[in-house]
Order: C-alpha cells, then sequence, then structure tokens
C-alpha cells in the first residue's frame, strides 16, 4: 500500500517532540515536512528544536519551514511564563542537543503547503498540533487547496470538557482564535483531537524508563525531556497521574482514525474578545446542514493507543 504523505505543523515543546517520533516511526506515512509555529515557545526556537530532533532520530533529510511567528490579528509573539515551565526555556525539557547541521528551507511553510497540496491530493494529511495561523494564511492565498488535501487532523479545541487556558479555551487555539475559525469554517476536512480525548492518554515515568533503559542517544534524550514534562504536569497540578501526550494523539489519530470516537458537526470557533474567546463550538446556522466538515473525537482507545504508540517509539529510540 502507498504510503500517505504528512505535514506536521509544530510550535515544538515536549509533546510536540513526541509527535516527531511517533511520525518518523509509523510505517504507514512518510513525513515530508514540518512548518514551525509559534506557541509554546519563539517560532525560531521552535524550528530550531525540531532540526535538532530530527538528527537525534536519524531523519536529518526531513526539511523544516517557517510558518507563521505571531497570530493573525498581532504584529509579535512572546511565549507565555506557564509554556516555559511546562516545556522548559528551551521547549524541549531543558534537555541540550547538537546544533543542527541543517538549516531551515528558504521557502516559506504557507507555500509549502500549497505545492505540497497540489503534489499529493488526497494522499496529503496535515498535523498541525499548535496555531492554524501558516494553515489558515495558505488557505486565504490559494483556497483551491481545501478541495485537494486529503485531511486536517489538529490538536486544539475542548468541545465536552474545560479548556486548559480558560474554562472555554484550550492553549493552542488560544493563540490564534481567527485563523482557527477561517479553517473551522473552510472547505478543509478537519477531525478535531482536542482535550476531550488528549487529556485521557497519560504517559507515566514506568514508560520513559523503558526507553532510558535502551542506553541510546535517543531513548536518553527523550527520557530527560518527557521527564521534565510530567514534573511540570505534577508540580503545577496539572495531573498528578502522568503527562497528557496530546500531540502525538492527533498524529496516530491522522494515520489511524479508529483511535477515537467523533461526532460528525459544523463547528466554528469565537475570536471576539469576551468569556467566550477562543471556544470552539458547533455551528447553530448548519445544524441541519447534512454533510458536517469536522468530526470531533469525543472518545479515545487509550490503552491500545497507548501500545501502538509505545512500540513505535520504542523501536525507533532502539537504534538511535
Amino acid at each position: 500500500m502507498a504510503k500517505k504523505k504528512m505535514i506536521l505543523d509544530l510550535d515544538t515543546g515536549v509533546d510536540d517532540a513526541l509527535a516527531i517520533a511517533y511520525a518518523l516511526a509509523a510505517p504507514e506515512v512518510d513525513l515530508i515536512g514540518i512548518v514551525s509555529a509559534f506557541g509554546n515557545n519563539r517560532r525560531d526556537i521552535c524550528a530550531q528544536n525540531s532540526l535538532k530532533l530530527l538528527e537525534l532520530l536519524g531523519h536529518p533529510e526531513v526539511p523544516v519551514y517557517n510558518g507563521a511567528d505571531h497570530s493573525c490579528t498581532t504584529d509579535h509573539f512572546d511565549p507565555e511564563q506557564v509554556s516555559l515551565d511546562i516545556h522548559g526555556n528551551n521547549g524541549i525539557g531543558e534537555v541540550e542537543l547538537p546544533d543542527p547541521q541543517r538549516s531551515v528551507e528558504e521557502e516559506s511553510g504557507v507555500d509549502f503547503y500549497i505545492d505540497a497540496a497540489h503534489k499529493y491530493g488526497k494522499d496529503l494529511i496535515i498535523i498541525p498540533t499548535g496555531p492554524m495561523t501558516t494553515l489558515a494564511a495558505a488557505l486565504k492565498k490559494d483556497p483551491e487547496i481545501a478541495h485537494l488535501i486529503g485531511n486536517v487532523t489538529f490538536m486544539g479545541g475542548a468541545l465536552t470538557v474545560e479548556g486548559n487556558v480558560s474554562p472555554v479555551a484550550e492553549a493552542n487555539i488560544h493563540q490564534d482564535p481567527k485563523a482557527c475559525n477561517e479553517v473551522l469554517t473552510s472547505d478543509l476536512p478537519l477531525t478535531m483531537v482536542g482535550l476531550d480525548v488528549t487529556l485521557r492518554t497519560l504517559l507515566t515515568k514506568k514508560e520513559t524508563a523503558k526507553w532510558r533503559e535502551l542506553g541510546t542517544k535517543a531513548g536518553k534524550a527523550y527520557a530527560d525531556i518527557t521527564d521534565f514534562y510530567i514534573d511540570a504536569y505534577y508540580n503545577l497540578d496539572i495531573d498528578k497521574n502522568g503527562c497528557a501526550i496530546h500531540d502525538p494523539l492527533a498524529v496516530g489519530v491522522g494515520i489511524d482514525p479508529s483511535f477515537v470516537t467523533t461526532l460528525s458537526l459544523f463547528v466554528k470557533c469565537v475570536y471576539e474578545e469576551g468569556p467566550y474567546y477562543a471556544r470552539i463550538i458547533g455551528d447553530n446556522a448548519k445544524l441541519n446542514d447534512p454533510n458536517p466538515n469536522v468530526k470531533v473525537a469525543i472518545n479515545v482507545d487509550k490503552e491500545r493507543y497507548l501500545n501502538v504508540f509505545m512500540d513505535l517509539l520504542t523501536n525507533l529510540f532502539k537504534e538511535h
């Protein structure tokens, strides 16, 4: 079977680092590039993190492109202290990795999206796990790509549970709700992997110990990176039982949608200032339209997912 082509759109912090490993390890997909976003840190730091991790994992051939470095409604971006507390000041749990040999590509993330959509069409899966600013800009530049791309599976939002930056908002969406709304209300086929499911999939130090025991560079680095995140979850009282593996779940669902149960819905994102800022919610105006463009994940087969996740990553880390 021909492999699907995948693009990750990341603000590379800890769970994004795990998403990169998942995409490289999964035999069903070919990771053709990473678009760098702002979010967990500044875009340029996130881009360097992606390049470092690709080299650590033995895949320096995967190109990294610059996406947007701030939201579509602001003129600059500064990371929030809570993001630095959770992911480390360098975005990857204060783990120092060698400077990458490769540089960020000259071509913009927007043009890379457009070129890939025209080249691969329905075989292309896009996984945004940060703000959707770059994808929204690509749609604006070439609206036709909404009908070409096979699927966009994004990590973001919270439909049936509380948000993590406000009672209704999740962090990625909160970074640029206007761009999110432009993507949600486009003709793109979308799958939403929000806090509804990611908060159910927890990783503990029992799992990271298995990576450390491999004795490889990648195994040790990823154990250290993830342990920092688990400790942050504990110390900041986010979850005392482990860390949520938000972004890799979106990669998993992009490859195998059967990991989750979904609700098909037209949704929108509130981008006007107020108590509902950055909330994703069903669109009442389209309740009776029979062809919703968004599948919202509302439950997850967490045991099966975690087993696949651990098998894939452990086998990858064994070799590097």
